[in-house]
């Protein structure tokens, strides 16, 4: 499963329902994250489809930080600038579509890597 960092503000933004997308530049790093996860087209890497995988985002880098768990399709453009995205940049853009689980919950069904 892929586990992606993320800050405190986005990451509460998003389990109160307010955030409904999480943003990553467009660099080499995140590509081949990426590509691990979803289906990508061959040459150009843009995502095919609006597939739905499940992501792991953690409030820092510890194994016991507060995360959960959020099916999320993948998406190049911009972003919204109250969600912490430049105007005019840009993004890979998660859209955050149902949370599965958070830290708090029960981890039954779930094997984290």
């Amino acid at each position: 499963m892929l586990i992606l960092p993320i800050k405190k503000k986005w990451f509460d933004m998003i389990l109160s329902g307010e955030k409904k997308e999480e943003y990553r530049e467009i660099k080499p790093y995140y590509k081949s994250r990426f590509k691990n996860v979803f289906y990508m087209t061959p040459y150009s890497f843009i995502p095919a489809g609006n597939e739905q995988k499940q992501i792991m985002f953690r409030n820092g880098y510890n194994k016991n930080s507060p995360s959960f768990i959020a099916d999320c399709s993948l998406d190049i453009r911009q972003g919204k600038a109250e969600w912490g995205a430049e105007k005019g940049v840009d993004y890979y853009v998660l859209t955050i579509h149902k949370i599965v689980w958070k830290s708090m919950d029960n981890m039954s069904g779930y094997l984290i890597e």
